[in-house]
């Protein structure tokens, strides 16, 4: 079966109507209906059940199109592997992360690195306030963000990571006694305010501006760094919501990590300058799309 065909009957099946098959694929009805009767003619079976009414896949048809949707896809991932295995894919690449969430990518650099010899990644840290500047000034190759990033002249690629959130507070905080927190404790404290240089909505993402209910949370007092956040944390000055990597690297005292459950969950994606896409980062890309995200 040529791979045409193959396209062909995939889209069928999935269309169940001739003439929008036709139409996606840029192709006469008549030669859908040729492609079909010759694949039916070629394996002695019946693929699709036709009425004037409707179109329907056999139990023949079903269990083909499973295997072959199957062997597109390795296929597909084979080509974009070879694509990305190419000249200028082994390189060492910079990558931005917060904190010590490249202590949870090893399993992506491992198997990046086994697919490219010659190449390797390094890690920069970056932080919330100012996230996107490393990497729009060159000095990094790509970032590992927290969804939605949606800037013009970003490429968010694969998601990497996905977590749940905890709130940090005061280990005199009332919270700290009860032992749990909910977003809507937020408009009850202030919030770190991260400043101006990030983009609003998303900073937001992570750091509401309001609650499930409406309410307003308080912002303030102002902080650059992790640890700027930290240490108001730790003097009661603030609470603040952080992604759960936070609490698994970090037993800073005074300072107690609580489950955000009723939270999102995050998700961080590989993110780069659309500019400066190249082999290399596609090949991380790539290796990341296979690998799937990783759980914290």
């Amino acid at each position: 079966m040529e791979l045409r065909d193959i396209e062909i009957f995939l889209t069928l099946a999935e269309e169940l109507h001739f003439g929008r098959t036709a139409e996606r694929l840029h192709v006469s009805q008549a030669r859908v209906s040729q492609a079909i009767r010759r694949q039916e003619r070629r394996l002695g079976v019946a693929l699709f059940e036709r009425t004037s009414r409707r179109v329907a896949l056999t139990p023949v048809g079903r269990r083909l199109r499973e295997d072959l949707q199957q062997a597109l896809d390795l296929l597909h991932a084979g080509l974009a592997r070879a694509q990305a295995a190419g000249p200028g894919a082994d390189r060492t690449l910079r990558l931005g992360v917060f904190g010590h969430a490249g202590h949870e990518l090893r399993p992506l650099v491992d198997a990046f690195r086994a697919r490219h010899p010659g190449s390797d990644v390094q890690f920069g840290e970056i932080n919330g306030n100012d996230a996107f500047t490393a990497l729009r000034a060159g000095e990094h190759d790509a970032h590992v963000l927290w969804l939605p990033v949606a800037e013009p002249d970003l490429t968010v690629g694969p998601t990497v990571l996905t977590g749940g959130r905890v709130l940090a507070v005061s280990e005199d905080h009332p919270l700290a006694r009860r032992g749990t927190a909910s977003l809507e404790d937020l408009a009850d404290n202030h919030v770190v305010d991260l400043g101006p240089d990030a983009p609003e909505y998303w900073v937001a993402a992570m750091v509401p501006t309001r609650t499930p209910l409406g309410r307003r949370i308080p912002r303030g007092p102002a902080a650059r760094t992790f640890h700027e956040i930290l240490s108001l944390v730790a003097a009661g000055r603030c609470v603040h919501p952080l992604g759960e990597v936070a609490a698994r690297y970090n037993k800073p005292p005074g300072i107690v990590f609580l489950p955000l459950d009723d939270a999102p969950t995050l998700e961080w994606a590989l993110t780069w300058r659309t500019a400066t896409d190249s082999p290399a980062l596609r090949a991380l890309a790539q290796t990341a799309a296979d690998l799937g995200p990783i759980a914290l």
